[in-house]
């Protein structure tokens, strides 16, 4: 077989004139000299503009190009400043942060504290975000660079929390739109002024979007972060469901970038010449909720315990996804405070079956099921294969898969009796599972947000409450492995396994130092070298 090499990320010289696309400098005009661009090709395509309308991973990735947070994890877990440039505890509840006064947003807007406690106070009505920011009770301007934050209580992650904190650009953002609805409007699934309107302190500015079809970012020519190594100017996002064709874009050449790389292509692309590959455990669980206001057998933990005896994880993960999973019996992953290390998978269809019958459903019964197609690897056929191994104890699935862009609607209305999730924990904490995942669900505090399973325990409530209060690291993570541990015990919903990463570029792209286990490239950074062709 012959191997040409095709040119990756190209030196182009162009000078190009981009056009925004929506207008009133929502999505800013910019003339540029286009030197160096990277076309890249996610499984999907952020859903909004607006950084507080969702929580999940492809928001938090936009949000690091168009934006800055406060402060950021390194590839070491360890804060490192941004917008923030210092920071001290005043007392057990008061935090002070120095921001930079070096920095503007794409509108020409200065960055001051005014914008911070904007940002969180919108972030604290956001349905997605207002549980993790409940521990903080009030932030206040203390001069033009310097912000209060309050706490309600002594909280040990105020520091985590603030690496979701991305200042908004308050005055772009305020007064109404055309329609006359206010232009801070957060829209879940909708269309509102702030979806199609930004205006950041990032890296890139966006210069045209068609919503799944193609979104373009040029670089933001006064970026504060001088000692930033990055050198792309210009990023071009397509999202391209399909695993296949993702990897066959990168090989021949026509993107440069990809994300994610699926399991069965990860030996196909190490191989290649003209690629690179990188991989990493990740921290991400997939899990199965089983609605326990849908299906009155859910209510009984024997039936939940069935279902968990009933799937096969580490058949899972060792044939569908090629090792490239870490089996899960709990949602904390090795290395977080709450990770309890005798929690195994629990696989048995003689016992699921014992259990069925125990509870009087021998003869089983027919739930309905929904997963997304195109967010989580192998999504899809995880979803089928478990649909398979309920089958064996008489359990008849009827099974939907949707794209993404549907997926979410769906979920958040708890359209199915049992809705596939994956979950990355914001704060890097244990505590964040437990908040979103199987809280007792609160729309007013937005604890429970994504607990599709209506699962409800108000004592391991109360646990997470007090463990994140709890200043004493040693008891704090005991507290949260005995949640971890009750989880299991009542079969809260069903582990699948912690979803691995990996990334893979053109061999001229400096992509190491930019990834991370959060899995938030830090494009900014990128290094592109000059193609030697």
């Amino acid at each position: 077989m012959t191997v040409i090499r095709m040119p990756r990320v190209r030196k182009t010289l162009l000078a190009t004139t981009i056009a925004a696309t929506v207008a009133g400098g929502g999505l800013l005009a910019s003339t540029a000299q286009a030197d160096t661009t990277l076309r890249m090709a996610y499984d999907a395509d952020p859903v909004s503009l607006d950084i507080h309308e969702q929580l999940s991973g492809g928001i938090m990735q936009l949000s690091h190009l168009l934006f800055d947070p406060l402060v950021r994890w390194d590839q070491s877990l360890n804060i490192e400043p941004r917008l923030a440039s210092d920071w001290e505890q005043v007392d057990d509840t008061t935090m002070h942060m120095t921001l930079r006064d070096d920095v503007t947003f794409h509108s020409g807007n200065a960055f001051t504290a005014r914008d911070v406690v904007w940002t969180i106070d919108r972030l604290k009505r956001s349905s997605d975000f207002k549980a993790i920011f409940d521990p903080i009770e009030s932030a206040s301007v203390v001069d033009e660079h310097t912000v209060e934050i309050n706490t309600v209580k002594p909280y040990p992650l105020l520091l985590n929390l603030a690496t979701y904190i991305f200042p908004m650009d308050s005055e772009f953002y305020s007064g109404e739109a055309k329609d006359g609805d206010p232009k801070d409007e957060i829209v879940k699934n909708g269309n509102s002024w702030a979806s199609t309107h930004v205006s950041g302190t990032g890296p890139y500015t966006v210069t045209e979007r068609q919503q799944g079809v193609r979104t373009e970012f040029a670089r933001n020519a006064d970026y504060w972060d001088e000692a930033s190594p990055g050198n792309v100017d210009k990023l071009v996002l397509t999202p391209i469901s399909e695993n296949a064709t993702r990897v066959a874009a990168l090989l021949s050449g026509d993107v440069d970038f990809i994300a994610p790389v699926p399991p069965n292509d990860l030996e196909r692309v190490r191989e290649s010449d003209d690629a690179k590959l990188v991989t990493m455990s990740g921290t991400r669980i997939i899990m199965l909720h089983m609605n326990q206001k849908r299906v009155e057998a859910f209510e009984d933990p024997r039936v939940r315990k069935a279902f968990a005896y009933a799937i096969n994880q580490e058949g899972i993960a060792d044939r569908l996804m090629k090792g490239f999973a870490t089996p899960a019996a709990q949602m904390s992953p090795e290395g977080y405070v709450g990770h309890v290390d005798s929690l195994n998978p629990r696989y048995d269809v003689a016992k699921a079956k014992e259990l069925m019958e125990e509870a009087g459903y021998a003869d089983g019964f027919e739930i309905s099921m929904m997963a997304p197609n195109n967010r989580y690897v192998n999504d899809a056929q995880i979803s089928q294969a478990v649909a398979a191994m309920l089958a064996r104890i008489n359990v008849d699935v009827d099974l939907k898969t949707l794209p993404k862009a549907q997926y979410w609607g769906e979920f958040d209305d708890r359209a199915a009796d049992m809705m596939l999730i994956g979950w990355h924990a914001d704060t890097e904490d244990s505590a964040n599972f437990h908040e979103y995942l199987t809280a007792c669900p609160d729309a007013d505090t937005g604890a429970g947000q994504y607990n599709a399973g209506n699962y409800c325990n108000p004592e391991l409530d109360k646990l997470v409450a007090d463990a994140n209060e709890e200043i004493d690291l040693e008891k704090r993570a005991e507290m949260l492995q005995q949640v971890e541990q009750t989880l299991y015990d009542e079969a809260a919903f069903v582990p699948l396994h912690w979803q691995d990463l990996a990334w893979a570029s053109a061999q001229n792209a400096e992509i190491e130092p930019v990834l991370n286990v959060m899995n938030f490239p830090y494009l900014g950074d990128l290094v592109v070298n000059d193609d030697a062709e």
